[in-house]
This record gives structure tokens, sequence and C-alpha cells, in this order.
């Protein structure tokens, strides 16, 4: 048995801890820094994320996570302009996993202040560069450059967390967990999460482009790896608003949708505008845009920016229960949605998603994650 000791548990007075495998070699190396007890956890669960998202769609995939929840996911599409301004990118051609982990961050800067980053491909010198810009406790990934090792270990005054996982690890078929001192043990969740699973399209709009399938499963594999109950919504494939761990599906659909607001509002020309000087710190400028949106864009500017946004999908872990939760994604300009069905009222869901002549599909999947 293999062991890897750490400081302390999730808090500093749950002593021991430690991480190891009752058979084998740990599938992971560190190799900078010393990562905790709750940085392990969100990086097993962003790796498998990230892992996924790469098989499923064959794009590079990156996330960005706090307290074992994904704050935000993305592909590895190029950036914008306006996304360039949005996250603080650099000029210039960037890899495609950096471009990932940029729009990952992006989806929300200000819950992803502190984050764990995952990366399914190997880390290049571009990610490391914007990861060294960043507040951020630790990466995770299968590989790194000579590069962006040696960027990656000056951050943090050179205790900047690196772990390189094994691509290959695959875990045993069983998994157990003690709670209170009980084991409980259950099925490893390998459930596949591929287009096969959205061919059951339920309303009379049926329309569902390559891109949008990419968004569903996009949507739907982070919710996997999210502490439910949660709702996903996607963009151009990356998650706009994350609605984890809330105990009532439409407070999940707000909560969300809320989130997909804000990064839209970023990009209303009055905060695109802001003039801040050259040295103010990135997440400062993250604060004053909040704040700029919060309490400086009057009611009506907001409410006409963010009906200007469309097009976005919506995913959910488990089957909406009433149309409520359909008439707030519409608020935050969502077409499509991919949830599992099976409510006694799924004929009223049907019904209010064809009112707004939604695409959804059921996928007959519940991806429930504690």
């Amino acid at each position: 048995m293999t062991k890897l000791e750490l400081k302390y548990g999730c808090n500093p007075n749950q002593k021991p801890a430690c991480i190891f495998m009752e058979r084998g070699e740990l599938p992971l190396t560190v190799l900078n820094g010393k990562p905790g007890y709750i940085n392990f956890m969100d990086a097993l669960n962003s790796w498998q994320l990230v892992k996924a998202l790469k098989q499923a769609t064959g794009l590079p995939a990156a996330a960005s996570f706090k307290h074992v929840s994904p704050a935000g996911a993305a592909l590895g599409l190029p950036l914008s302009d306006v996304e360039r301004q949005i996250y603080f990118a650099p000029e210039g051609n960037l890899s495609p996993v950096a471009c990932a982990y940029i729009r990952a961050r992006g989806a929300d800067r200000l819950c992803s202040f502190g984050d764990w980053a995952a990366l399914s491909d190997p880390c290049d010198g571009d990610t490391a560069r914007f990861l060294a810009l960043e507040v951020s406790d630790g990466v995770i990934a299968p590989g790194y450059t000579d590069e962006a090792l040696e960027i990656l270990r000056t951050k943090r005054k050179g205790g900047y967390n690196v772990v390189k996982i094994d691509p290959n690890y695959a875990p045993e078929p069983i998994e157990r967990r003690n709670i209170f001192g009980i084991t409980f043990e259950q099925g490893y969740n390998d459930l596949t999460i591929d287009e096969t699973i959205l061919e059951n399209i339920v309303t009379q709009n049926k329309d569902l482009p390559q891109n949008i399938k990419n968004d569903m499963l996009l949507a739907l594999i982070t919710l996997k790896y999210t502490q439910s109950n949660s709702v996903c919504y996607v963009k151009n494939g990356m998650t706009i608003g994350v609605g984890a761990g809330q105990q009532s599906r439409i407070h999940c659909t707000r909560l969300a949708g809320n989130k997909a607001d804000v990064w839209w509002l970023r990009q209303h020309p009055k905060v695109l505008s802001i003039p801040f000087p050259e040295n103010v710190r990135r997440p400062d400028r993250d604060n004053a845009i909040d704040a700029f949106i919060s309490d400086v864009l009057t009611p009506r500017e907001k409410e006409d920016w963010v009906s200007k946004l469309t097009d976005v999908t919506l995913g959910s872990d488990a089957f909406f229960p009433f149309g409520d939760n359909v008439e707030r994604a519409r608020q935050s300009g969502v077409k499509y949605i991919a949830q599992p069905g099976g409510s006694i009222r799924d004929d009223q869901v049907i019904e209010t998603a064809d009112k707004f002549g939604m695409v959804m599909a059921f996928t007959g999947m519940r991806l429930f994650h504690h």
C-alpha cells in the first residue's frame, strides 16, 4: 500500500490525513508543492471531468474547480476578441488547451478565485503563463512541458501545487467511502455520456446542430462531477453558469441563470469601457466589474442587454418537476435543454418548451453526484 501524507484533512483540526491505494501504486505524482485533502478531491473530480469531455468531443478540455464542484468547464475553441478582453487573455496565438482553461476560468471569475485547474492534455507554456498570473491553488494534467514546469515552479514562491496523473489509470469497479465510521459501497459511475443519449428529442422543434450537441455533452459531463442538485448553462463550448448543491431544482436553475446573466453582462459596452489602470490586479478588476454590474448598470440596462443573449444550452442532473424551470431558463437565452425526463409533469414541461420553440432532449439518465 502506497500512502501520501497530507498536512491535514478538510480542516486544520482533522489530523492525520493522507491518500493511499489499497492495492498498487498511486496513479499520480506531485511534481511541485504539497497539495492538501480538498486539493486532491478537486483534482480527482476535475480530472475525471476533463478526461470525459475529451473522450466525448475529441477536443482539449479544461475545468476550474472550487470545493469539489466546477466553477467552469470549457472546450479548447479559439477566443474571440471580446473573450480575450473579459478574461484578461494575452494577445497572439494560444494553444487549444490554453484557450480551454482561459474559457473555463472565465465562465465565473469570482468563483474561480483560488481554484484548482484541470487539463485534459499536457500543460504547455501558454497555459502555464496564464496560470502564473491567476490566483490558483494547483493544477492536474497528464503531463507538462519543461517550459511549463519551469514557469509553474516559480508560482506562489515555489509552492504552487503541480500534479501529474497517469491518463491510462482506471479505478476499481467498486468504490467505498466512510461517513461517521460507517462504510458505504457502490459501483463506480462509469456511465458513458455521448451523442447517443441525445436522440430522444421530445419537443416539436427537433433541430439539433452539431455544435449544440457538443454543448449538451459539455453540460451533462459537467453535471456528472458537480455536487447535486445541479443545473448548468452552456454557450459556444463553455459553461457560463453552474448552479450546484441546491435542495430545490428551481433554485439551481435561478442560481445558474443569474451567473449566466452576469457572464453576459461582463460584455456590456459600458463594462468593456471601464478604464482600468495597468497596475490593477486581476482579482480587483473582477470585484470592480461585479460591483459595476450590480450597482451602476440600471435594471433597464441589464434587462435590455440580457434579452440579447440567445442560443444557450441548459443541462439538468435530474428531471424538471415543473415548467417554471423552463420559464426561468428562457430569461437567460436558453433554447436547448438536456434533462433526464421522468417527471409526472413531463407533459407540462414539454408544453412550456414548445411554447418558446425550444429543443429538449430526454436523456433518461440521472447524474447525481455527492
